[in-house]
């Protein structure tokens, strides 16, 4: 480990290596409860939409908890981690095509570190489609404890992927339902989030 880190820095990669080595479903919640609320201010600002912005918080978290084993503690987790939350953004409005984000522009995280904007190439990394399944085994057991209905939209907007209008069709709700208790969901998990890292 970089000797250089801070002290928060270091408590990150205790906790990463927790999460890697143990499995810890508590780990995995106290990073995000950590950071959540400082990346979805940055994409906010990114995206200029409250629900955009919540989705792409939790896509995020979702993209670096399966890459977590390739992270490096040569500088801090937080620079790592708004890297990823701002490339995800990047791909989000370049799909949209509604808004134009220069990629000269940084960001700087928690640790005062900028953060450039990079444009990633298209496709899957082989080793994160192979590794995906254990990688979001500790936020699929956070999922568990959603009602029924509420863990089954979670499910398909966050593990599948699928689009509002796809989980529309897929389960015979209209858009504004889906959008409508999505977001709910969302409150529901923060707050079990939160309940867990109480807990430890």
């Amino acid at each position: 480990m970089n000797d250089n880190l801070s002290q928060k820095a270091k408590r990150d990669y205790k906790l990463i290596r927790e999460a890697i080595d143990n499995h810890s479903q508590a780990a995995y919640a106290e990073l995000m409860g950590y950071y959540r609320d400082s990346i979805y201010f940055m994409v906010l600002k990114m995206v200029n939409s409250k629900d955009d912005a919540e989705d792409l918080t939790l896509e995020a978290f979702g993209k670096a908890f399966k890459k977590l084993h390739q992270y490096a503690p040569d500088y801090a987790f937080s620079t790592w981690l708004f890297k990823i939350a701002s490339n995800n953004c990047i791909d989000f409005l370049r799909k949209k095509r509604a808004y134009i984000v220069s990629i000269d522009k940084t960001y700087d995280d928690d640790e005062n570190s900028s953060a450039k904007l990079t444009l990633k190439s298209e496709g899957l990394d082989p080793e994160e489609t192979a590794i995906k399944a254990e990688k979001v085994k500790a936020m699929r057991e956070v999922v568990q404890k959603l009602k029924p209905r509420y863990r089954k939209l979670i499910e398909l907007r966050y593990f599948d992927e699928l689009s509002y209008e796809e989980i529309s069709k897929t389960m015979d709700l209209p858009l504004g339902t889906v959008k409508a208790q999505l977001h709910r969901g969302r409150d529901f998990l923060h707050q079990i989030l939160k309940n867990t890292i109480q807990k430890y």
